[in-house]
């Protein structure tokens, strides 16, 4: 920061704060080479209201990490206040339920990304 006291702005680049956590490990069951990671990270690294930016910061971020032969997301959960903060569609999620013709499941959308064959 430049002075000799912590000020607000070192937080913005700290590690230990913004980096994800792999908080549990367990085998997959009939295969000794897998694993599932249930990792989080903070939910502050995210725009609030924008779904589209923590699954395109995941897929786009995650699955191109070149050190994993394999990778498979599961599951992904979010916090009540963060979903509170999403607005959902300005039109409404009906008009794009009608549009897609998509009914009983999650509309869900993110960047492509080209290099990783999406």
């Amino acid at each position: 920061s430049g002075t000799w006291s912590t000020v607000w702005t070192d937080l913005l680049t700290d590690l230990d704060h913004y980096k994800g956590r792999a908080y549990r490990i367990e085998d997959v069951p009939g295969d000794d080479t897998c694993f599932y990671a249930f990792v989080a990270y903070p939910i502050d690294l995210f725009e609030e209201g924008s779904i589209v930016n923590v699954l395109t910061s995941l897929v786009g971020n995650v699955f191109g990490f070149k050190a994993l032969r394999a990778l498979r997301l599961e599951d992904v959960r979010f916090p009540i206040a963060y979903v509170k903060t999403c607005g959902g569609p300005p039109a409404g999620i009906q008009v794009e339920r009608d549009r897609f013709n998509k009914y009983g499941r999650p509309l869900l959308g993110c960047t492509i990304k080209p290099k990783l064959g999406l």
